[in-house]
Formats: C-alpha cells, sequence, structure tokens
C-alpha cells in the first residue's frame, strides 16, 4: 500500500511539473521562470534551495552523532548564505536583467574570468546533485523493503526528476517547490508530533535528554585549531554557497527586486526553523529503541528516520513522511540539475555561438540538462560518501575559485580583470595543494573533523584568493594593452540602454 501511495504521488509531481512546462516559450522562461514569481512562490523556491536530502537525513544524523557543533555548516552557515545572496543579487545584480552569474562575471571582468568561474560552479554541483540522486535511491530502497536496490532507485530517480525538469525548467521548479514545500512542512511537522507521543515525557523530554547529552552545545571547546575547523565548516558553506546559479536562479526569478530581498529572508527563516524537525525526529528514535538506533548509527546513520517511521509509526504516518521526504529531495534536486546546465549552455557553449536563436538555445540547454544529469548519477552510483559530507564538500571549490571576483566585482570599483584571473587561480592552486599533496584528501564526515590538525584547506584557498584580487588589481599593469573591468555602476547603465532599446544585455555580451 505505501508503495502505491508513493508512485501516486510521483505521478502528480510530474504531471504538475509538464503542466507547467506549457509556460515555457524562451530561454529566459526556462532559466529565471521569466521574472515572474510572486512573493509566496519565491519563499518557498528560496526555501527548497537548502532543504533536501542534506536536511532531512545528512543533517539530522549528523546531529544526533556530533549535536549542534557537527552542523554549524548546515543550517547555520546555509541560512545566512540565503540572506546574504539575496541582499547582494536583488540590491546589485537584478537590475542587470542577466540568466546567470556568469553573465556578470563576462560583464564586470571578461570572457576569459567567466568560463573560469562556470567551470568552478558547475563542478561544484557534481556533488550536492549527487547526494539528491542518492537519497532518491535510499528512499526507494526503504519503501519497497529492498526489491530496489539503491543503484535501480537512484536510476528511477534520475529519471523521474529529469523529465519535467527538462519540459518545464524554472517554471516546474518553482511551481513544485510551492507545493512541495506545503506538503514536505505538514508532513515532517505531524511525524514529529506522533514520535514526541511515544517518547514518555513528550517533546520536554527529548530537548532535556540532549542537553544533558551535550548536544545543544555550539561553540567548540577553546582551543585554536577546534576553533579554526568550526569556522572553516561554517564559512565554506555560508560564503561557498553564495556564488551559486540556483540561488541566483531562486532570487532573480522574482517580478520585483523587493520581492527577490523578502522571499530570500523569508525562504532563510523559515527554512532555518524547519531544519530542526528532522533532528527532533532522529534524536527521539535513539530514545524509543536505544540498542536498534545505536546500530543503526553505527552502520548507516542515514537510515535513521526511515526506519523509525516504517517501525513506529502507522500508515498514514509512512506516507506523510515519505511523501514529505519525496517532495523535498525532488524540488532540491530539479533545480540543482538545472542551474548548472543553463550556467554551461549560456556561459560557455553560447560563447562559440554567438549567433544562436533563442529557440535553439534552448535546446542547447535541455541537452546540457540530459547530459548532466548523466553525470551525476555516475558519480553518485560510483560513490561511497555520505550525503552530508557530498553537500559540504561541493561548495570548497566555489569558495576558492568563484566567491571573491563576485564579491570584489559587486563591491570594489577598482577589482580588474587581471585581480580576478589572480583570485581564481591562486585560489584554486592553493585550494588544491593543500587538500591534494599535503593533506592527502583526509578529511572528516564535514570537512576536516574537529580536532584534527590542520587549516581546512578551503579557507586557505580564500586567503589566497584574497590577496590575488588585492594584488593583481592593484600592482602596476604589466601588460600594455590590458583592458580593465568595468564598474558595476557601468554594468547598470549598460542594462538600463539595451532593455530599453534592444533585447536584455545577456543577449549581446558575448562579443566583448
Amino acid at each position: 500500500m505505501l508503495v502505491w501511495f508513493v508512485v501516486l504521488y510521483l505521478m502528480v509531481s510530474v504531471g504538475i511539473g509538464l503542466f507547467a512546462a506549457t509556460r515555457v516559450h524562451s530561454a529566459k522562461d526556462f532559466a529565471v521562470a521569466g521574472r515572474s514569481l510572486p512573493l509566496p512562490v519565491v519563499t518557498a523556491t528560496v526555501f527548497a534551495t537548502w532543504f533536501g536530502a542534506e536536511a532531512v537525513f545528512g543533517v539530522s544524523a549528523t546531529f544526533v552523532k556530533d549535536g549542534l557543533t557537527g552542523v554549524v555548516a548546515d543550517p547555520f552557515g546555509s541560512s545566512l548564505c540565503l540572506v546574504f545572496a539575496g541582499i547582494l543579487f536583488s540590491r546589485y545584480l537584478y537590475k542587470l536583467n542577466i540568466l546567470t552569474l556568469g553573465d556578470f562575471y563576462r560583464m564586470r571582468y571578461n570572457r576569459t574570468v567567466e568560463v573560469l568561474t562556470t567551470l568552478c560552479i558547475v563542478a561544484s554541483y557534481l556533488g550536492w546533485v549527487a547526494a539528491q540522486i542518492k537519497a532518491l535511491g535510499l528512499i526507494f530502497y526503504v519503501v519497497t523493503d529492498g526489491a530496489v536496490s539503491q543503484e535501480t532507485g537512484m536510476i528511477l530517480g534520475a529519471a523521474i526528476v529529469l523529465t519535467y525538469t527538462t519540459f518545464g525548467g524554472m517554471f516546474s521548479v518553482a511551481i513544485l517547490d510551492f507545493v512541495q514545500m506545503a506538503v514536505s512542512m505538514g508532513g515532517l511537522l505531524f511525524i514529529a508530533w506522533i514520535v514526541s507521543g511515544k517518547v514518555g515525557g513528550g517533546a520536554t523530554a527529548v530537548i532535556d535528554h540532549a542537553s544533558a547529552a551535550g548536544k545543544l552545545d555550539f561553540f567548540p571547546e577553546p582551543e585554536p585549531m577546534k576553533w579554526i575547523t568550526f569556522l572553516g565548516a561554517w564559512v565554506t558553506m555560508m560564503m561557498g554557497s553564495i556564488p551559486q546559479q540556483d540561488v541566483f536562479q531562486r532570487v532573480t526569478s522574482a517580478k520585483s527586486a523587493k520581492i527577490a530581498l523578502y522571499g530570500s529572508i523569508l525562504g532563510a527563516t523559515i527554512y532555518f526553523c524547519f531544519t530542526f524537525v528532522p533532528m527532533f525526529i532522529a534524536y527521539s528514535a535513539t530514545l524509543i529503541d536505544p540498542d536498534l538506533f545505536a546500530k543503526i548509527l553505527e552502520e548507516d546513520s542515514q537510515l535513521v528516520l526511515p526506519t523509525l517511521v516504517l517501525q513506529h509509526t502507522p500508515l498514514f504516518a509512512q506516507v506523510l513522511f515519505f511523501g514529505a521526504v519525496l517532495s523535498a529531495i525532488m524540488s532540491c534536486s530539479s533545480a540543482t540539475l538545472l542551474a548548472p546546465s543553463v550556467t554551461f549552455a549560456e556561459n560557455v557553449v553560447k560563447g562559440f555561438f554567438p549567433g544562436m536563436g533563442d529557440h535553439r538555445f534552448l535546446l542547447v540547454m535541455r541537452v546540457t540538462l540530459v547530459g548532466f544529469t548523466g553525470m551525476v548519477l555516475t558519480f553518485a552510483l560510483n560513490s561511497e560518501a555520505s550525503i552530508f559530507k557530498m553537500v559540504e564538500n561541493a561548495y570548497k571549490i566555489t569558495l576558492a575559485g568563484a566567491f571573491v571576483p563576485l564579491l570584489a566585482g559587486i563591491l570594489w570599483k577598482r577589482a580588474t580583470s587581471q585581480g580576478a584571473l589572480a583570485a581564481i587561480i591562486g585560489g584554486l592552486m592553493s585550494w588544491i595543494l593543500v587538500e591534494v599533496l599535503i593533506s592527502g584528501g583526509n578529511v572528516g564526515e564535514y570537512g576536516y573533523a574537529l580536532g584534527e590538525e590542520g587549516i581546512p584547506p578551503q579557507l586557505i584557498g580564500l586567503a589566497v584568493s584574497a590577496i590575488g584580487m588585492i594584488a593583481g588589481s592593484l600592482l602596476p599593469q604589466w601588460v600594455a594593452h590590458k583592458v580593465p573591468g568595468r564598474p558595476l555602476h557601468e554594468l547598470h547603465n549598460m542594462a538600463a540602454r539595451e532593455t530599453h532599446h534592444t533585447a536584455p544585455v545577456h543577449e549581446h555580451q558575448h562579443g566583448h
């Protein structure tokens, strides 16, 4: 019975996504939903940016093992990321009327910077989307009691998400996010209510037990290296996630800059508060059946939540839970498949074919989406990393290579193309050098494990990137014919002229 309910839910979701596809008539509709979304939909889609596999399975399992200190990256870092990104994008980039962050890098600097940062952004999505696909495989495996293997479930889940995303683009993502946000919040709150009733003393007893066990202690012990690794995890998620296309798409799909700002702040606030619900449910499991869940924590902590629901709740609750989880994962995975595909098509492929028409470019976006899905599925099928580790590690590359050029390009008028190249190359090379050659890739469950000696490599990459930007921009120009980057106010003037006279500015920038 549970399996048939899940199948029905999936069919309804695909149907809604395909219905939304009828509104896609151009590349702009596909990429940013025609910039027409109202505040409730923007809020829902920003919330869904992070509320996926890692929030339900990864964060909850990590909290049970390590407490609040272990989840500093998510939800603390990720929520602040959405707030900062909303402020930056709505105030400085919304009026540029562009499709991707790569467009900004090209307009502010040059084509080389555009391609390098785009490749960083696309590469960062490999682990993030693979985590969502891996979680879909886990759901199908649990729901069918092992009849569908996790590998087969991954393939099936990827095919379902790919179907409606390929046809509907951002319209499908936004509408399904709105529906799925309601389903996921309602379902998980109901499960939390049932579970708290199975613990003697209710929710208060669960919270008191977690506090006594030290799970609610947020800050690490007063030792320098522990604080460095703690801040490294926080900064990686908070700053490394800002130069991300899915965040940019969700914020700038709003029909006004004000809605973009309010939607991002509301979405971030709801996400931060609601992420504690799966943490509460998972920790309650350890009190309901300590022996069983202690064993599960040792073997695969990601199975704590689904095992609790299947063994200790009625069928109606199971239907709500798996509907909620599928809602969260599908809404998250569809957007994170769309974002890198749109970015690669716009900022890498289109540069080689500047005369490409809109309908042909829309086809290129869809073909790129299918190809990227195949890469992600292959990676997910062959990776042994946990969902939480996949997600956090995804943003090290954008922190080291793309964050400083974005921030400096927006806020520092003296930033130049030379400085951006120095920031990208220096940040990436130093991060790779420390991560691979010195550490040997020996990192813990969420980056460097707390207490492990050594500065997180991504922080070294960030520092070198900042130095490269400053030095490369301010030192005497070594190349006489170098063209400096355009300050942001000039880009706003260009965007206003292009929008008034012809088409959106992004269609005319590839010739620089």
